[in-house]
Parts: C-alpha cells; structure tokens; sequence
C-alpha cells in the first residue's frame, strides 16, 4: 500500500485514459496524431488533476520514444541543457516540463533551439493561460491543447475503479453508498478525488467491519486530514479560491487573511494580481469602472517593484476590490450575446452600418441611410444595430447599483421604450 492510489491507478493506456475526448476520443485532433506518429511541441493548459501528465506519459510510451521530464519548480536552465544534450543522441526524445509556466524568460528562452530544430519534442503543462505566462517565440513554436475539468460521470467511473482495486489489494468489503461528498472534495481534481479515497479507506482499514462510504465518513476524515491535499500543491487552489470568493463577497478581512496564506507561502505575487483583474471586471465591472484601473495598477506596480514591498499594493487592491459595489452584469452580457451568436449563427449585418470602401459596395446599398450619431443632438440618433432577425433582444441589463443605475437611466433616455427594462 505504499504506492499512492493516484499513481497505482494511471492508465497504462489511451483506451483506459478517462476525459479529454474532445482531443483523444476517436477521431479527435490529438489521438490522430499519435496514430500517425507525427506530434507538434505542444503545451497543455488545463486544471489541476485532469490527466496532463498521464496523456504526455502515454504519449511517449504510445511512440516508444525517449522521455525526459522536468518540474520547472525544482530545475533549472543547467537541467534543460543536460537534457538537450542527451537528446542529441537519441531519436526524437520527448521533453515534459510540468508547471512550464514557472520557468522564467531565460529558461524557457533555453529550450527554443532545440524545439525549432526538432532535437526535443516539447510537452509542456500548465494550469495558467499560456498566453500570458509563455514567451511568445516558444509558444508560436508549440500547439496549444485545453484539457477540460472532468465530468461527474468520468469522476463516478473513477470512483469505482478505486473501490474495485481497493477491495482487491485488501480483501475487504468496501461499498461505496454516497459519492456526493468526494465529488464535492474533488473540484473536478481526479487526483483529489483519489487522495479523498486513500484517506477515507486506510482510516477504516484496521476494523473488521466492511468499509462503508458515506458522506459524513468522507467529510469527517478528509476534514482530518485536510493537510496531505496540500502535498503536491493542491491547497494552492483552494486558497485562492477563498481569496477571489471572499474579494466577490464583500469580505475584505476574509480577502486579506487569504493573501496572507498565498504571501506566506511564496505565491507569484502577478498571479494574485491577474487574478484580480479579472475579478474587478466579471464581478465589479460598471458598477465601480475604477477597479478595473486599480487592479491594472496593482499588477504594473507588482511587475515593477516584486516582494517585500508589493505586498502593501496588494493589500490595498484587494481592499478595495472587496468593499467596492458588485456587478457581474458585463460578464452576464458578453455570456447571453456568446450563447446568442451560438443559437443563431453569422446573422447578416444591416446594409445601413456596413463597412463602403468600395464603389460597388456603395451601388448595392452598403452603408445607406447610415446616421452618422455626432451630427445629431446629443451624439445620438435611434437607429437599428442588431440584424432584424433578433431586434430587441436583451443582452446587457444593468444592475441594481448607483453606477449603473444611472446608466439606465441615460439609456432609457436615449432610446425610450427600447431599454426601458
């Protein structure tokens, strides 16, 4: 029982590989590939828990190629060369950096010889957008794959095919009644949801009686136990998690004592930051568009300045993002006109507020009857934007707030009945 249940329980193989089927399902853009044998340098961006190092593992074993992996938390650009050279005398050798998004610019300016030359084949895993913690020449040279939060469904299937091993290894009856509790524990983290196992099962181990999975058996021992999750990083999670939820909360001495844990524990202080921004526009937004600046200070600030000292900047964001007015009404728009643009698909454009560089265009209508809004009263003048097929249709309402309340207010005043809502 030495072995952790996690790693017992990698697949061994793609047919055994739970999620991702959207790239590993039949017929799915990566599974083609390996098939084929020809894999691009990629990076995959996903959560914690959903398989990226299991799939880059099959990967090289699938090819049979050589395989080298690193943690970018613990190597350096000393470790990436001695894997370069290595490489050098080998077929096409597979690299894995996990968390690649902890490698600063000269370590990952380190790799971008050998990914362009193809002495390495790149799989990098990351839990942060590429985009923004990527050097861009090394990412332009790598395939970005999305790995999904697994579904319930993927998640019960693991479950059971903890309990089966289970019951082998120890010759006990082990019924698994409730799973709500470790779904819940889990977050969608296969590597949670076995750890919540492990815990739950060896606590039970000694009795005689057969094991049986409740959920107040898995809250109670997990809650026990609390501290193994933080082990490989796992607590990183949840503490900001608790951090972004209290700053939407309200709450800016829960916010505060959760910067503190991520402080305490060495956390990039651009991470905090970003996450920030993002909160100021999905959950203050119109309400109060001065966050929005703030947390872009915070972060220019965090950039320019690093710890001890941007820790007080830090503060004072996340203050202020915590006791400001709340609105996710942006966020909520931007979702409805996706969904609508999903239902109803490239709508056309109404003639009068196309684009006329061309004299045929104009011929044909593009551009008529188009009034130009600041030869009107008060910049404006009511015209139709939307196609005719959804005229109308509510995609921004304005919430309950002093910010917006006057901006419905003026819109209301501007078009009348169109957004009296």
């Amino acid at each position: 029982m030495s072995i952790p249940l996690a790693e017992a329980l990698r697949p061994r193989t793609l047919e055994d590989y739970i999620g991702q089927k959207h790239l590993v399902g039949k017929d799915a853009v990566l599974r083609k590939a390996i098939e084929n044998r020809r894999i691009p340098s990629m990076i995959f961006w996903g959560p914690p828990g959903v398989g990226k190092t299991t799939l880059a593992l099959l990967i090289a074993k699938y090819l049979e190629q050589p395989f080298y992996t690193l943690s970018a938390v613990s190597s350096g650009v000393k470790d990436v060369r001695e894997v370069i050279d290595k490489s050098k005398n080998s077929f096409n050798a597979i690299l894995f950096i996990d968390e690649i998004h902890r490698f600063n610019k000269s370590q990952q300016d380190s790799l971008l010889n050998a990914v362009e030359k193809g002495i390495i084949t790149l799989i990098g895993a990351t839990t942060e957008n590429p985009s923004f913690e990527v050097i861009s020449p090394l990412l332009s040279r790598c395939q970005v794959y999305i790995l999904k939060e697994l579904e319930s469904s993927e998640l019960i299937s693991l479950l059971q095919t903890a309990v089966t091993y289970y019951q082998k290894v120890t010759n006990k009856d082990i019924r698994l009644e409730e799973n709500e509790a470790l779904l819940r524990v889990s977050g969608g983290d296969a590597r949670k949801l076995l750890n919540a196992v492990e815990i739950v099962v060896q606590s039970q181990q000694t009795k005689d009686s057969p094991i049986i999975i409740t959920n107040d058996l898995v809250l109670n021992q997990v809650q026990q136990n609390l501290a193994l999750y933080d082990k490989s990083g796992e607590m990183h999670y949840d503490v900001i998690s608790a951090f972004i939820k209290s700053l939407r909360g309200s709450d800016p001495n829960a916010a505060v004592y959760y910067l503190a844990r991520m402080i305490t524990a060495g956390e990039d202080p651009k991470f905090i930051a970003r996450r920030m921004i993002i909160l100021a526009s999905e959950d203050i937004g119109n309400a109060n568009p001065n966050a929005l600046l703030l947390a872009n200070a915070c972060f220019e600030t965090v950039n320019k300045i690093g710890y001890p000292e941007c820790r007080i900047t830090l503060s004072q964001t996340a203050i202020y993002l915590a006791s400001s007015p709340k609105s996710n009404a942006s966020y909520m728009a931007i979702e409805n006109a996706l969904a609508l643009v999903e239902r109803t698909g490239d709508l056309s454009v109404p003639l009068n507020i196309r684009n006329a560089p061309t004299k045929l265009m104009k011929n044909i209508g593009y551009g008529k009857d188009y009034k130009y809004a600041h030869d009107y009263e008060n910049n404006f003048v009511e015209q139709e934007f939307l196609p005719k097929e959804i005229t109308g249709t509510l995609l921004y309402d304005p919430q309950n707030n002093p910010k917006e309340q006057e901006m419905r207010k003026w819109l209301r005043k501007l078009w009348n009945k169109k957004y009296n809502y």
